[in-house]
């Protein structure tokens, strides 16, 4: 079977190992591997999903991680991952802080390791973090971190190993016959999969359209900080951390707003910058310099959920991950490359024809409490 992979960031160049165990694999990616949202994403990997069929995936992923890890300088360091929320007195905190104590509670009964803790207990685990305004804390204790362009150039040669034809700098698009369009011509495939991130919907749009807006986000590395915190996720303020080398990687800056995949802000904003210094002293005690920050693209589905799935005859897609894309590639790749290859369904909700393709939706942050 000859198979096409449209895009080069975790998500295709996993694929592109799984299937060209297989098949014959050409892989074709505008930049270089990396290059686009997985060479800018945060990294984190946890389990903490209520539902089961998020949780399962999310756990396949981290053995897979797990099982990958050591090969060509990609590394997973294992670390519990808080999330929490504060006492403000304010209604929508109130909310999530019952709905982290339900979410904890589905997630055990999923057989997910996951502890419940106070504000005191918070602080008395993780003595570098402030929980003394903390009304409840979640820790996912099976999670850990990865530095995502590492992992995705090492699994690209690991594709390579196995025979895939990894072609970057090569645009392509598809054309209504599900054929690749490139500056050298058309070529023919018995499939096609594209997991080209927020050009997706343009790659795949003489095919079928496809419901995904691309929104910014926004992350800062500071230089040598000295704390050790978990990976952290607070609700209430918006903003996660985690280490990152000798120092800490603070995120989130999410901006709401559709974005031209094409012309967008890599940079970070000032008031970004500003904020995660406040925010440093607010969760930590402390803040650290700033040793550089950047901008990336997530894309958002009407619903929250990716499209993975066929989506004509033989033209698959994976993207719409709000987020969540690089911590459940190994997952979702294995699973996709199965159906591609016809030895297994589809993931359950994510099939990309349940919508029509033109619905309107505003995008909605990924990480909130609500919609884990």
């Amino acid at each position: 079977m000859d198979i096409a992979v449209v895009g080069g960031g975790a998500v295709g160049a996993t694929l592109a190992y799984d299937l060209a165990e297989d098949a014959e694999v050409t892989l074709y990616e505008a930049d270089e591997l990396a290059a686009g949202a997985s060479g800018r994403a945060a990294g984190l990997c946890y389990d903490a999903f209520s539902d089961r069929r998020d949780a399962e995936l999310a756990t396949r992923a981290l053995e897979r991680f797990r099982g990958l890890a050591g090969g060509g300088g990609f590394a997973f360091t294992d670390c519990p991952y808080v999330w929490l929320v504060r006492e403000t007195g304010e209604e929508a905190d109130e909310r999530r802080a019952a709905e982290v104590r339900e979410q904890a509670e589905r997630m055990r009964d999923h057989g997910l390791d996951v502890t419940t803790l106070s504000g005191e207990e918070v602080a008395a685990r993780f003595p570098g973090v402030v929980g003394g305004d903390v009304a409840v804390a979640a820790v996912a204790e099976s999670a850990g971190y990865a530095d995502p362009e590492s992992y995705t150039k090492t699994i690209g040669l690991l594709a390579r190993a196995r025979g895939a034809d990894i072609r970057e700098g090569t645009p392509a698009t598809l054309t209504e016959d599900g054929d690749v369009r490139t500056a050298d011509g058309i070529e023919e495939h018995d499939a096609v999969v594209v997991a080209a991130g927020a050009h997706t919907r343009e790659v795949v749009r003489d095919v079928a359209p496809i419901p995904v807006k691309p929104y910014r986000v926004q992350a800062l590395v500071t230089e040598a900080a000295d704390a050790d915190p978990p990976m952290l996720f607070d609700a209430t303020n918006g903003f996660y951390l985690r280490p990152h080398g000798e120092g800490l990687l603070v995120g989130n800056g999410t901006e709401p707003v559709e974005q031209d995949p094409d012309d967008w802000d890599r940079e970070a904003d000032t008031d970004f910058r500003e904020d995660c210094v406040t925010y440093q002293e607010r969760a930590l005690g402390w803040s650290w310099p700033e040793a550089r920050s950047w901008a990336g693209l997530c894309t958002a589905t009407p619903d929250g959920d990716p499209l993975v799935g066929e989506l004509a005859d033989g033209v698959h897609v994976a993207t719409g991950w709000q987020g969540h894309g690089f911590m459940r590639a190994p997952a979702v790749a294995e699973r996709l490359a199965a159906q591609v290859l016809g030895e297994g369904e589809g993931i359950q909700g994510f099939d990309p024809r349940r919508f029509d393709g033109d619905e309107q939706f505003e995008i909605v942050e990924g990480m909130d409490v609500e919609r884990r």
